[in-house]
């Protein structure tokens, strides 16, 4: 709440007015994110070196990956907080849409870390049951869903893109549809995190994407004009969004190939989460499916290798899934991967801003 008390000083100094506006406070909590990672990034990837929290490299993985084995992990750990504080300096922290966010973060955030502590630390290379991991992810998602269910107002209507009367009233299954979001756009992302710069750089570019959705639903002309849902108080999200895509970019830095850092399920699982949130806080749920097409298509990959292993015994569609490790085992180099992924998740993003108008 920072941005209260400098605004609280506007009287005096007319020129700090800019700090009620929210495309202002979206800006500076980038610019915070991104200045507190080059503050504090390379003591924490020190830190994580001298605790020896140090990637785990499956044998199964491609062979190329095991000069990775020893790579500083968890460094959600610093990310989270750096979004969470810029939040917290910058946004209306008692917006029911702000604490919902916050708290899918630190949920989240929380199962990552709990895996990520058993695998890296404890050496237990299986980490969480996946029925405990599932469990406890089903369970943060379903508080969200209830309390946006029964909160006075929320439009529990489903947003159809490029159709403008046709807005399906989904009554109690919004809550295990919210769930289905929110889970699975947790588990796309973290599936995703397997080379360096991969997963982080189509984040960054997603929540760019939602940063103008959540501002669009939370203006009431501006939503009327483009014909889409009004969601008063959803407009904050945009500051969570930019305090996002601020720590994304710093947190790109130290990630680039050759990574010094990897974000571990401690980072990628709250990101994805918090991504499905805000989809569904801003009725945007379908179109996450166009934003964050790279993150389906990576999990599809996933999905549809092992039902093929399983249905023909033993025969595979790809040479390893997730899908980016076909294309570094049919030659492609990681970096080459990782930047034309990007390019695909730009074109996503681009295609998805465009349904605000194809309407």
């Amino acid at each position: 709440m920072l941005y209260k008390f400098i605004y609280f000083f506007h009287v005096d100094f007319s020129w700090l007015n800019v700090f009620r506006y929210i495309t202002f406070r979206t800006i500076i909590a980038a610019l915070s994110s991104l200045a507190l990672f080059f503050i504090l990034g390379k003591y924490a990837i020190n830190r994580l070196n001298n605790l020896q929290v140090g990637e785990f490299i499956r044998d199964e993985g491609p062979a190329n990956h095991k000069e990775k084995e020893g790579t500083p992990t968890m460094g959600g750990c610093l990310l989270l907080p750096i979004i969470i504080v810029s939040v917290f300096m910058w946004a209306e922290v008692i917006n029911l849409y702000i604490g919902l966010a916050i708290f899918v973060v630190i949920g989240f955030g929380a199962v990552g870390f709990m895996d990520d502590y058993l695998k890296v630390i404890r050496k237990n290379s299986a980490g969480l049951s996946v029925k405990m991991k599932f469990f406890l992810q089903v369970l943060v998602a379903l508080i969200v869903a209830f309390t946006l269910y029964f909160y006075p107002g929320f439009d529990v209507n489903l947003n159809v893109p490029f159709l403008k009367d046709v807005t399906p009233e989904m009554g109690v299954w919004f809550i295990p549809f919210t769930v289905l979001v929110i889970v699975g756009s947790s588990n796309a992302v973290n599936l995703t995190d397997g080379l360096d710069g991969l997963a982080i750089g189509p984040i960054v570019i997603a929540f760019i994407s939602y940063l103008i959705f959540a501002y669009i639903a939370g203006h009431a002309k501006i939503s009327q004009y483009l014909q889409v849902p009004y969601i008063a108080g959803s407009g904050e999200l945009s500051v969570l969004c930019g305090a996002t895509v601020g720590a994304g970019l710093g947190f790109l830095w130290y990630n680039a190939y050759p990574a010094e850092v990897f974000m571990g399920d401690v980072g990628s699982l709250p990101l994805g989460a918090l991504l499905g949130t805000i989809a569904v806080i801003t009725k945007q749920e379908l179109v996450l499916l166009l934003v964050g097409g790279l993150f389906v298509f990576e999990a599809f990959s996933v999905i549809i290798q092992v039902a093929y292993f399983k249905i023909t015994g033993g025969q595979r569609i790809f040479r390893m899934a997730p899908v980016h490790h076909h294309f570094e085992l049919k030659g492609w180099h990681e970096s080459k991967v990782t930047v034309r992924f990007w390019i695909i998740a730009i074109i996503l993003a681009l295609l998805s801003i465009g349904t605000l108008k194809l309407r």
